[in-house]
């Protein structure tokens, strides 16, 4: 497998007097975002679930020199969105850049099953037949997915532009998949769906809020170098690992700071970008 590249900084200053909120910053793309906004010269606001989280973040940010607030928040609660937008706008007066991160992952034990017969079955030549995903899943399992991945984008995002139409300034960037564009992750069907939606519904609302100079793009990315999925990786197996890189023309997952790096880019006024599915993805899917 190929080495990652050294970490992308962003330029210092690009960001200056830009107040970002950033939801869902566990280890991985959530935190390297907010990092990236920080260190552009963005006041960055955080929230997450999980208290220990948020701190670690709200440490990694404040470490760039950054004003940072830290809320716990369930982005599938309007509730507690609306309550979270109150604290934002009560410590920094308004919002310019709103990244919609947050989002539930197929990382249970049956999702990891489901994906190693997945890429089993695209990658040895076997006889074709259905897999048996879609039919063998439960409602809960095709409902808990849509109230973060979905409504939780809608709420952030409904809560933003009442900051941002009035001043005629802002910059959505909503987090989907390359599942949400393309068939790498057909073993999870309901995660598929969710990723899907948010690319549907960000083209809406990037041809409805432009004129107002609010620019909505989506960041689909491949597979990240998370710790939830590096340990996957760890526990599948050579000759598993060696299938999953077969699919990938670059040899290895994006690192969190790679993604990151595009997220700034769209948080910034240096673009033409309005209503764009950007894929980073190393390839696999062109």
């Amino acid at each position: 497998m190929n080495s990652a590249p050294e970490q992308y900084h962003a330029a210092a200053g690009l960001l200056a007097q830009r107040v970002a909120l950033v939801t869902g910053v566990g280890p991985g793309l959530g935190r390297a975002c907010a990092v990236a906004l920080a260190r552009a010269g963005a006041s960055v606001a955080i929230c997450d679930v999980d208290t220990g989280t948020l701190e670690a973040t709200r440490a990694a940010v404040e470490a760039e020199g950054a004003q940072c607030l830290a809320v716990r928040c369930d982005v599938s609660s309007s509730a507690d969105v609306q309550r979270m937008f109150s604290q934002v706008t009560e410590r920094f007066g308004t919002l310019h850049v709103l990244v919609n991160n947050a989002a539930l992952v197929p990382n249970r034990p049956a999702d990891a099953q489901r994906r190693n017969q997945h890429y089993a079955y695209i990658t040895t030549p076997v006889p074709r037949q259905s897999l048996g995903f879609t039919s063998g899943m439960s409602d809960e399992d095709w409902h808990r997915y849509w109230g973060v991945n979905v409504h939780g984008v809608f709420y952030c995002t409904r809560a933003a532009l009442k900051l941002m139409e009035p001043q005629r300034y802002g910059r959505i960037v909503n987090v989907a998949s390359i599942a949400g564009i393309s068939a790498m992750s057909a073993h999870s069907p309901h995660y598929s769906a969710t990723k899907g939606a948010v690319v549907a519904f960000s083209k809406a609302l990037a041809a409805e809020v432009a004129g107002a100079n609010v620019f909505v793009n989506v960041l689909a990315p491949g597979g990240v170098a998370t710790p939830e999925f590096n340990a996957y990786l760890g526990a599948i197996g050579d000759e598993a690992r060696n299938r999953l890189w077969q699919m990938v023309p670059s040899g290895r997952l994006g690192t969190p700071e790679e993604y990151a790096a595009t997220v700034v880019h769209l948080a910034g006024d240096h673009h033409y970008l309005v209503g764009q599915v950007i894929s980073p993805n190393g390839g696999a899917v062109i």
